[in-house]
């Protein structure tokens, strides 16, 4: 008989244990729905203090307890820059910190200062006319981890379905919800400089590898014609490289370390377009001469036609004066 009553004590605490979990799985928000929308910012033009990190995007933990740390009441906010499976986890770039003022208010001197501290840096996010857009309910630590599973597949849908050029994506955890938004302009500028400088790494490198087979005069060294193709400025291969990334992060799926991409638009574009003009520069001089030859030879029939039409033409035009001149022919008699 004891036997039985213990069982039934353990079913019960396990049953008790589930609801436990359950409910706090429900509280924390695993069955919220999650609408998507186009439209202006959640939040306006930004200063933050952030530590830019390169990684696993589930060790970012760390730096929130670090920026939540020092300002307990203000925002946390990252910036996810990449996807891991376009790029290894362990060279996944972001930044993470705290939202020091919005819009035209100035963050707080004393505060700024503690940040800069323990190693901080101040930069300011833009405001931008419209972004991809949802909100989702912070009300235990577990709503983190439950909102970057529920909400980048939703993001990720909407924005493929719509074809839409949006990224980086950026987290900011308030007291009560947390909400992700994704620039549709002005990507670039979400950039802290610690980024700019790893993309132009990036750029410089693309540049070296496909001059890898090229000699100093600019001509492909396995090629009987030199061809010289012009440099691309940063301004357009940062926004090819921007644009890469946009398609990368379309379809992702994180939580915080998980993102699935989706390829939509390749910087290596430029190059395989370079590549091609390479090629097509690359006709024999023989063909050119032979074309150029073939050219000398119709410009000389079309000449020689047109002075014997020239003659042929006077030849008339003195037959016909000495016609209206004596049209009977008589008179000389």
């Amino acid at each position: 008989m004891s036997d039985l009553i213990l069982l039934l004590l353990v079913v019960v605490l396990l049953v008790c244990l589930i609801a436990t979990v359950g409910f706090f799985l429900l509280y924390s928000g695993l069955l919220t729905d999650v609408l998507v929308k186009t439209g202006p910012p959640p939040i306006r033009n930004v200063t933050i203090a952030y530590k830019f990190k390169e990684g696993p995007y589930k060790e970012c933990g760390a730096a929130f307890t670090e920026s939540c740390s020092i300002g307990p009441k203000l925002s946390s906010i990252a910036v996810f820059y990449d996807d891991p499976k376009q790029r290894p986890p362990e060279k996944c770039r972001y930044a993470v910190g705290s939202v020091l003022c919005e819009g035209e208010e100035k963050p707080d001197e004393e505060l700024q200062k503690m940040y800069e501290k323990f190693g901080f840096k101040v930069f300011s996010l833009p405001e931008v006319s419209h972004t991809v857009t949802t909100a989702f309910p912070c009300t235990t630590s577990l709503s983190y981890g439950l909102g970057a599973y529920r909400v980048y597949p939703k993001l990720a849908s909407y924005i493929e379905e719509r074809k839409l050029c949006a990224f980086p994506f950026i987290e900011v955890c308030g007291s009560d919800v947390i909400t992700y938004m994704a620039p549709l302009s002005r990507q670039t500028d979400f950039f802290v400089p610690e980024m700019k400088e790893e993309v132009k790494a990036d750029v410089k490198e693309e540049d070296s590898d496909e001059d890898r087979g090229t000699d100093i005069t600019g001509a492909d060294s396995h090629s009987d014609v030199s061809s010289v193709s012009g440099g691309v400025p940063w301004d357009s291969r940062e926004t090819s490289l921007a644009a890469s990334t946009a398609a990368s992060l379309a379809s992702s799926l994180p939580l915080r370390d998980v993102m699935d991409a989706s390829d939509d638009a390749k910087p290596g574009d430029q190059s395989d377009r370079g590549s091609n003009g390479s090629v097509g520069s690359g006709s024999s001089f023989e063909e050119l001469d032979m074309d150029q030859e073939e050219q000398e030879v119709t410009e000389r029939e079309d000449e020689e036609e047109a002075t014997e039409g020239e003659e042929e033409r006077r030849g008339e035009d003195g037959a016909a004066e000495t016609a209206e001149q004596d049209p009977s022919g008589a008179g000389e008699e």
